[in-house]
């Protein structure tokens, strides 16, 4: 079956949010443009990663002199509406790729593939991808609501650092008692 490639160039809505109690939370990655609208799923972990990339991206083009020290710091606009809907997932991510072309962040999220393909370049044939463009001060805003969605889960046991749940969890370096 043929790749479907969906392309937002530029994107004018690139966000991050999740559905569910702290524990049991679905996170989705929204993207739009005047092509249409594309939500997908993802892993926390995923969120996180690409939030450290993005940022140590936009770091590296400021000491470069890519960019100037001001390049999306002034004036942040984040979007903290909600997903739109319907919430109905494209496909599930499993690898993300980051370029930077012609002063914009391009961002390609390639669905889980049973073949374990990574087909990023290849445009004929593989999984689906989502192929983003944006500023920088779009990208920045996606890693600031980011931060705060990840920030307001389940919070870490003080001993072990692993989540705890509401009814609170088996401490491992408690010796499996309760905190």
């Amino acid at each position: 079956m043929p790749r479907v490639v969906y392309r937002h160039e530029p994107a004018d809505r690139f966000i991050v949010s999740a559905i569910g109690q702290p524990g049991q939370r679905e996170f989705f990655i929204q993207v739009r443009s005047a092509e249409g609208i594309n939500t997908i799923g993802v892993e926390k972990e995923q969120v996180r990663a690409l939030i450290i990339r993005l940022e140590e991206l936009v770091t590296d083009l400021r000491r470069s002199g890519q960019i100037s020290k001001e390049s999306g710091r002034g004036n942040l606009v984040i979007d903290n509406d909600p997903l739109e809907l319907p919430i109905e997932s494209d496909f599930d991510v499993g690898v993300i790729g980051i370029n930077w072309i012609n002063n914009q962040i391009e961002i390609v999220f390639q669905a889980i593939s049973s073949q374990d393909e990574i087909l990023l370049d290849d445009f004929d044939a593989g999984p689906d991808q989502i192929i983003i463009k944006c500023e920088i001060g779009l990208a920045m805003a996606f890693c600031t609501r980011g931060k705060n969605l990840i920030a307001s889960g389940r919070s870490a046991c003080p001993f072990c650092g692993l989540p705890i749940n509401m009814d609170g969890h088996l401490c491992p370096r408690a010796n499996g008692y309760r905190r």
